[in-house]
C-alpha cells in the first residue's frame, strides 16, 4: 500500500511546456498570457484539482457507487413504454435485459483486477463513462439496437465499478471501519439498484416524455460523480499499464462443497431479482391489470430493499442459521408469488417480492462469506469470481426462459414456472445443509 497523495510525475505534458515558456524565448506578453492558461491547464491535467482526504474520498466513492448502480436498473418500469413505442414483445424484453448480464460477466472476466495495475481512480473513471454512455444510448435510441447497446455498456460498467469500487472503499475506511466499508458498499450497490427502478417509476408516471427525462436526471447525477471521482485520493500505486488476462474460473477441491451450496443459493436468489427486473412489469400489468409506472418501480424497490435489509441486519440476527433462513425466505417468497399470480392479488405479489428479497440477501452474503472461508488464500479471487459468474448467469439465463415460455403459454405460466424453479433450488440446498455434519457447515 502506498501513500494516499502519492501521484507518478507526468511526462511530456502541456503542463511541461506551460512552465517551459520562460525558457524558450517567448515574449512577454506572451508569457503573461500563457500566465492566465496555467490554472486551466493544471486543472484538465488533474494537478490543479484539490484533493479530498480518506473521509471525503470514501463518500464521494460510495456515492459514485449508488448513481452508476441506479443507472443500471433504470429501464426497468420502462419496457412497457419501449414494447409498445417500438414494437417488441416480452421475449425481447428478457433478451434486453440479459445483454446486461453478458455485459458484467465479461467485464468480471476481463477488467477484474485492472484497478490494481493501473489505479482504483482511472478504472473507477472508466465505469463511470460507460454508464455515461449508456444512457446517451437510451436517450437516442431509436430502436431495439442501441437498446441492446446501452445495455451491453450498462454491464460493462456495473462490472467494472463494483470491483473497484468495493475494493476502493475498503482502502479508504480506517482500519478500524473495515466493517463500515462493507455495510456502505453494500447499500451503495443494492441500494442503487433498487433506487433505480423507483426513480424511473415516479418519472415515468408523474413527468412528461420519461424515456427522455429519466436518462437525462441520470446523467445529471453522473456527470458530478465524475468530476468529484477525478479529485478521490488514489489508494494505489499504480504500474501504469493495462494488461487483460482473462480471470480464471476454477474452485479448489476443498472448497467444492461449500462453492455447491453457496452457487445454488446464489442461483436461486440472483434468478429472483432478475424476475422481478425484467418480467414485474408485464406481471403487473397482464396478470394483475395495473400499468402504474410508480407500483412497478415499487415493487422492484421493495425486493432490493429486502436483500439490502438480509445481507445488512437479517445476516447479524440468524447468524449461522443465515443460509437456512435465507433459502426458507426464498422459498416461502416463490409461494406467495404464485399464490398472487394465481389469485391476481398484488398484496401478495409484494409480500412475496419482500420475503424472497430477504431470502435473497442472506443466502447471497452467507454464500459468499462461506466460499471465502473455504478457498485458499490465493485462489480467493478465483473462486469469487466463479461465484459471481454463476450469479449473472442466473440473473440472465432463467430470465430469457421465462420470456420464451411467456410467448408460448402467458406470463402467468412462466412466472409460476419460474418461481418453482427457484423453490426447487433453495430446497435443494437446504437437503444439502441437512446431510452435512454441524462441524462442516
Amino acid at each position: 500500500m502506498w501513500p494516499l497523495d502519492h501521484r507518478p510525475a507526468a511526462r511530456n505534458t502541456a503542463q511541461d511546456v506551460v512552465d517551459a515558456a520562460p525558457t524558450l524565448g517567448v515574449t512577454e506578453g506572451r508569457c503573461q498570457t500563457m500566465t492566465f492558461i496555467n490554472p486551466v491547464v493544471r486543472f484538465l491535467s488533474g494537478s490543479g484539482l484539490p484533493r479530498f482526504g480518506r473521509r471525503g474520498g470514501f463518500a464521494v466513492v460510495a456515492y459514485a457507487f449508488t448513481v452508476t448502480m441506479i443507472g443500471t436498473t433504470l429501464p426497468t418500469p420502462l419496457y412497457p413504454i419501449y414494447s409498445s413505442e417500438f414494437g417488441f414483445s416480452e421475449l425481447m424484453v428478457t433478451v434486453i435485459f440479459a445483454t446486461y448480464a453478458v455485459g458484467v460477466i465479461a467485464a468480471l472476466l476481463l477488467f477484474g483486477r485492472m484497478s490494481d495495475e493501473v489505479g482504483r481512480r482511472r478504472v473507477l473513471l472508466t465505469g463511470l463513462a460507460l454508464s455515461a454512455l449508456s444512457t446517451v444510448e437510451f436517450l437516442v435510441a431509436h430502436g431495439i439496437g442501441l437498446l441492446l447497446v446501452g445495455r451491453l455498456l450498462s454491464g460493462l460498467s456495473a462490472g467494472i465499478f463494483t470491483g473497484t469500487a468495493t475494493a476502493t472503499l475498503a482502502d479508504l475506511a480506517p482500519r478500524e471501519g473495515a466493517e463500515r466499508a462493507t455495510v456502505v458498499a453494500t447499500l451503495a450497490n443494492i441500494g442503487g439498484l433498487g433506487c433505480g427502478p423507483l426513480l424511473a417509476g415516479l418519472l415515468a408516471q408523474f413527468a412528461v416524455a420519461p424515456l427522455r427525462l429519466t436518462f437525462w436526471v441520470d446523467l445529471a447525477l453522473v456527470i458530478p460523480a465524475m468530476v468529484l471521482v477525478w479529485a478521490v485520493p488514489e489508494p494505489v500505486r499504480a504500474e501504469g499499464r493495462v494488461r487483460l488476462r482473462p480471470q480464471r474460473l476454477r474452485v479448489p477441491p476443498q472448497a467444492r462443497t461449500a462453492f455447491v451450496r453457496a452457487g445454488l443459493a446464489a442461483f436461486a436468489g440472483f434468478a429472483v431479482l432478475g424476475l422481478f427486473t425484467a418480467v414485474a412489469p408485464d406481471f403487473l400489468a397482464l396478470v394483475l391489470g395495473i400499468d402504474n409506472h410508480a407500483i412497478v418501480g415499487l415493487v422492484v424497490f421493495a425486493v432490493f430493499a429486502a436483500s439490502t435489509v438480509g445481507q445488512t441486519m437479517l445476516v447479524a440476527v440468524f447468524r449461522t442459521r443465515a443460509l437456512v433462513v435465507g433459502c426458507v425466505g426464498l422459498i416461502a417468497g416463490m409461494g406467495l408469488l404464485a399464490l398472487g399470480l394465481a389469485l391476481a392479488s398484488l398484496v401478495l405479489v409484494v409480500s412475496g417480492a419482500v420475503v424472497a428479497g430477504a431470502g435473497q440477501g442472506l443466502s447471497f452474503r452467507t454464500g459468499l462469506a462461506a466460499v471465502n472461508q473455504a478457498a485458499p488464500p490465493r485462489q480467493r479471487a478465483e473462486v469469487a469470481s466463479s461465484f459471481f459468474v454463476v450469479a449473472y448467469v442466473a440473473i440472465s439465463a432463467p430470465v430469457v426462459a421465462s420470456g420464451v415460455i411467456a410467448q408460448l403459454q402467458g406470463v402467468r405460466a412462466a412466472g409460476l414456472i419460474l418461481a418453482t424453479l427457484v423453490a426447487v433450488l433453495a430446497a435443494t440446498v437446504l437437503i444439502l445443509l441437512a446431510r452435512t455434519p454441524p462441524g462442516h457447515r
